[in-house]
């Protein structure tokens, strides 16, 4: 049976951690601490892995589901979406890095530390 906004929003703060589940490999995870966070657990390679998809209730449950089919479908298409996320991350980083604002900063440092020298 799917989850409701409802059933989510009354959940309370359990002893232990208590996962919510709604379909397709979507749950909610309940922390004792009072935290709610998505997750999408599916199998790569003979594995069991899992995925954060957000926190509730930043992340409400249509967006979580949402993220799920995209998950869901990077799965069907052979792609490890928590590998994907990484190798993106990395490529954010190198495009930042190569970008006009970061060059002309290290430029300005060995300028300026060749002037004091």
């Amino acid at each position: 049976m799917a989850l409701t906004d409802v059933q989510i929003r009354k959940a309370k703060r359990p002893e232990k951690t208590q996962r919510l589940f709604d379909e397709k490999g979507l749950y909610l995870e309940l922390s004792p601490a009072g935290g709610k966070w998505w997750r999408f657990k599916y199998r790569f390679g003979d594995k069991e892995k899992r995925l954060a998809l957000g926190t509730y209730p930043e992340v409400p449950l249509a967006l979580a589901r949402e993220r799920r089919d995209d998950a869901r479908k990077l799965v069907a298409q052979a792609i490890d979406p928590g590998e994907k996320r990484k190798i993106d991350k990395l490529v954010g980083r190198e495009r930042s890095a190569n970008s006009f604002e970061f060059i002309a900063g290290e430029w300005i440092k060995t300028h300026l530390t060749n002037r004091a020298l």
